[in-house]
């Protein structure tokens, strides 16, 4: 439980939550690929397009089945955005790559595309853009870029899900994409995750690796007269306890999305005087893009400015956060050849960047007292 009055996330019900984990539990199948599992696989599929959806343990081990399906090996070359969290880099660190940093645009705190060609070698093997806060990266440009080169394109749209780039879904662009049902996303389930797979040439090797590797599935469908070990693989299956309990929130998904739209804009409105008067930068959103409301951030002048802010939301009950300190910066990061200056962008961003108070049962007071208190602060 939260000791501020007004949380940064809280996570929220939307009716029927409860209600599926019972029967899930008194269905008598609550491990992985049980009933809510399907439903939730067959909605995503049929309202993304996608070749399969295969719920997973989490965003985290979905990208790890990313790094397994590509065959990524020692030495192999992997382009991330600085800006992210350790999951985009760590989930091929694993398996041997060498983590390739790349700078962020100024405007959309996105991999900024323009530097991919400098960046590219021989040794590349993917280029994963994080699509930040839920508004699109430059896909068009990364796609066509990574196409030149034959290098196949990652998507981690943990931030992103049911938001579109020109009219299209994110995560439907790379051959592969992860995303994230962990309690601070949009939807969630407490821990889980999903991994999309778009090339229909990976889908049954998707499944033996999510399946600890064996030929499980096509033993359940009937194509096998019993499984065996065929792969590579790990534990990456969904209790259906929490896939019913992800199921709830997946069937509301047009609500989740309004009231998110609702806070976000609300948050935009409020804010747009005092952050022009402050100098202030407030989210940027391309006209191409249709965004998933997942946070609602502020970038203020100086680092001694962004930490005040906190401290003068926490005196009044009221929890803001910064995000990602840059990965070329991290302990590890530096391990790989991390350096200051190396990504001047999400150095500058991770020093002024705060996050205000953003869940799906914000109520409007509370969003209204958050906006006052923040016009009451001066840079």
């Amino acid at each position: 439980m939260s000791s501020y009055r007004i949380p940064f996330n809280r996570p929220c019900l939307t009716g029927k939550e409860l209600l599926y984990v019972a029967q899930s539990i008194l269905n008598g199948h609550c491990a992985g690929d049980g009933p809510f599992t399907v439903r939730c696989s067959e909605i995503l599929e049929r309202e993304l397009g996608v070749c399969r959806a295969l719920l997973t343990t989490s965003g985290t081990h979905a990208l790890e089945m990313c790094a397994l399906l590509l065959d990524i090996q020692p030495g192999d070359e992997v382009i991330v955005p600085s800006f992210t969290f350790v999951s985009t880099a760590n989930a091929f660190v694993l398996r041997g790559a060498r983590p390739v940093f790349c700078d962020i645009r100024p405007d959309t705190l996105n991999l900024d595309e323009r530097l991919l060609p400098s960046l590219l070698s021989p040794r590349t093997r993917a280029i994963v853009p994080v699509h930040y806060a839920g508004v699109a990266c430059e896909m068009d440009q990364i796609m066509s870029i990574a196409s030149r080169a034959d290098v196949p394109v990652v998507e981690d749209n943990a931030h992103g899900l049911f938001a579109r780039y020109r009219g299209r879904y994110l995560g439907t662009f790379g051959c592969l994409s992860a995303l994230s049902f962990h309690e601070t996303k949009n939807i969630i389930c407490g821990e889980g995750g999903a991994l999309l797979v778009n090339d229909p040439s990976l889908v049954e090797r998707a499944e033996y690796l999510r399946q600890k590797g064996t030929n499980r599935q096509r033993f359940l469908q009937g194509q096998v007269d019993k499984y065996t070990w065929v792969d590579l693989g790990s534990s990456y299956v969904l209790s259906d306890i929490l896939a019913a309990f992800l199921c709830a929130q997946l069937e509301q998904r047009d609500w989740i999305q309004t009231v998110r739209k609702r806070i976000w804009d609300a948050y935009y409105e409020g804010l747009h005087d005092w952050a022009k008067e402050n100098g202030v930068r407030l989210p940027a959103v391309p006209a191409d893009c249709e965004q998933s409301y997942h946070m609602f951030y502020l970038l203020l002048p100086t680092r001694a400015a962004r930490d005040a802010l906190i401290a003068h939301l926490k005196a009044r009950g009221m929890l803001a956060v910064f995000h990602y300190v840059p990965l070329h910066l991290s302990e590890m990061g530096q391990r790989w050849g991390g350096r200051p200056g190396q990504c001047p962008v999400a150095e500058q961003v991770s020093e002024r960047l705060l996050r205000l108070p953003f869940y799906n049962d914000l109520t409007p007071a509370n969003q209204a007292e958050i906006i006052e208190a923040v016009c009451e602060f001066r840079c």
